[in-house]
């Protein structure tokens, strides 16, 4: 039997109505971090994609194994829950289950993307979301593609279509009561792959995965890096790769259990050795105000304001496509060889603030406000100074 159009919204309707009371039964505020599921992308029929000799199930469950190794070491007191331990296929929907049934507090999926260009390159972690863009829509219909080693699809994903368009993005329209903590959580992934692990950062984005869809609890699915990409594949087929994204990871949970329990790293029965540095940058609380986006006179481009977005060793063009959605990009250079890219010139601090706010809303959870003096990064204080000075 075949239902008709508004027949079949209608039941999609009903079933995210159903989710998001669901989900709101198991907001418990301020309970801290206290079990983790680490779901290990793929498995056993389903392998996942692969490279010259790296095959994604392989990758995902040695940096799944690895990285709760370490919160069992540091953490004593937190609970590690895996999806999978060994080579097997696990349905999406019973991974979301296991996570469910452990009552999790944070859900962290992990996975190997590809690409078909050879030139992508890098790791990004997606939050459950809108597609914003069609590679982000390419990659959720990659991974739900899962689906097609299952059994009663029907049944267990209201007659969700994989190799649908419609389908992925109506599973992405619903958006999670636990966005905020998400989001958070990723943008201290991708911080800690750009500066402990050293990996290109392609940001924080938002996507329809199912896996992320049924999970009653801060959820990220995380892409390591390309296995079509000699560099990337060469890195995550290493012991060093695996140990160093795991590792990255880890420094994550570990900020993120500080920032919601308000505690410095509390449950560390021993100091660890990474996790005083490569820290990130304070939170801006500011009020939004008007953007000014007036291009500063050629006197006062000396000293101006400015957002900081991404850090990198890999030089881009300031019109590249990846910066579409922002306005007025520019690079400094650093004297440690690294590019700094930045969002905006501004003579008022105020409107920098704003600026932030709006990368911030845009999945640029690490951005952060910068002072330059005579193309060189300077302190807030020494902008402010030099400003004054011309008033």
């Amino acid at each position: 039997m075949h239902l008709r159009k508004t027949d079949k919204f209608g039941l999609i309707k009903d079933f995210f109505l159903a989710l998001t009371i669901y989900l709101l039964a198991f907001t418990v505020e301020g309970q801290g971090v206290r079990t983790v599921v680490i779901d290990a992308g793929h498995g056993g029929k389903d392998p996942g994609c692969h490279g010259s000799f790296i095959k994604e199930k392989e990758v995902c469950l040695k940096v799944a194994l690895a990285l709760g190794k370490q919160i069992n070491e540091y953490y004593p007191e937190v609970k590690v829950v895996y999806t999978r331990q060994r080579d097997e296929f696990i349905e999406l929907y019973r991974r979301a289950q296991i996570a469910n049934e452990a009552h999790a507090d944070l859900f962290i999926c992990i996975h190997v993307n590809s690409a078909g260009s050879a030139s992508a390159h890098g790791a990004e972690t997606y939050v459950l979301g809108l597609h914003r863009t069609e590679d982000n829509l390419r990659v959720a219909k990659r991974e739900n593609a899962s689906v097609g080693f299952e059994t009663d699809v029907k049944k267990n994903y209201e007659g969700f279509d994989p190799n649908s368009d419609e389908g992925n993005i109506i599973f992405s329209m619903f958006q999670s009561a636990y966005l905020n903590q998400s989001l958070e959580f990723a943008g201290l992934v991708q911080h800690r792959f750009e500066h402990h692990a050293k990996r290109h950062n392609r940001g924080v984005r938002q996507a329809g995965f199912l896996v992320l869809v049924k999970t009653a609890m801060p959820s990220v699915l995380i892409e390591t890096g390309f296995a079509t990409h000699p560099g990337d594949e060469a890195f995550l087929g290493s012991a060093e790769g695996v140990r160093l994204m795991s590792e990255s990871i880890f420094l994550a949970f570990a900020d993120y259990k500080k920032s919601n329990e308000g505690k410095a790293y509390s449950g560390l029965d021993k100091p660890h050795p990474f996790l005083n540095h490569g820290t990130r940058p304070s939170k801006e609380h500011s009020k939004p105000t008007v953007v000014n986006t007036a291009e500063p006179t050629q006197e006062s481009e000396r000293a101006y304001f400015s957002v900081q977005f991404l850090s990198s060793k890999t030089k881009f063009s300031d019109s590249d496509a990846r910066f579409s959605s922002l306005e007025q990009v520019h690079s400094l250079p650093r004297p440690d060889g690294w590019i700094a890219y930045l969002s905006g010139q501004f003579m008022e601090e105020a409107q920098a603030k704003a600026r932030l706010n709006e990368l911030k809303s845009k999945g640029y959870s690490d951005a952060f406000l910068v002072g330059v003096i005579a193309g060189v990064k300077s302190s807030l204080d020494a902008v402010r100074a030099t400003l004054k000075k011309k008033k």
